[in-house]
């Protein structure tokens, strides 16, 4: 199966605004197939003979970074597929078109984060299986500097060379 593959790249630079956009992606797909339910074979038991032919297609793939993937036979029309988004965020992200902008010259606030910010508002910044912070420490094991715990297997290893030497 033979397949040869065309891949495209676009970049862009805005150097006003610093901005750039660069995209890369396989965008045509071309293999040569056995196509399904078109073959012959033929035998000759008195001449001792055999014949086969099998067809071929070429298929073609078209992908887009607009998630548009057209698929089909050449020769014979593609069909196209609106493919769905992925790795989309819960909330819009936003930045403010001036740091320093006055509130009013700044832009609203959308739905969803004004709704989450409500919550937040009405549960007042409180957890309620809140634990204090010394809670916490006393439930975990005393910490260990690392020094420390070298200087103490240097001594025990000089402790026990001495001790060998001794007899």
């Amino acid at each position: 199966m033979a397949t040869s593959e065309l891949s495209c790249q676009v970049s862009e630079e805005n150097c006003e605004c610093r901005e750039a956009f660069w995209a890369e992606w396989k965008d045509l797909t071309l293999s040569t197939r056995p196509e399904e339910g078109c073959s012959l074979h033929e035998e000759d038991a008195q001449w001792r003979e055999t014949y086969h032919q099998q067809g071929q297609c070429q298929a073609l793939v078209q992908r887009s970074p607009w998630l548009v993937m057209r698929m089909g036979i050449l020769g014979r029309g593609l069909q196209e597929y609106q493919l769905p988004y992925q790795r989309m965020l819960p909330l819009p992200i936003f930045t403010p078109a001036k740091v320093g902008a006055t509130k009013e010259e700044r832009k609203d606030t959308p739905v969803q984060l004004r709704e989450l910010l409500a919550l937040e508002a009405a549960l007042g910044g409180q957890c309620v299986d809140r634990q204090d912070v010394a809670e916490i420490t006393k439930q975990l094991p005393p910490v260990v500097p690392v020094s420390k715990l070298g200087a103490q297997c240097r001594t025990l290893s000089r402790s026990m060379s001495q001790e060998a030497q001794r007899g």
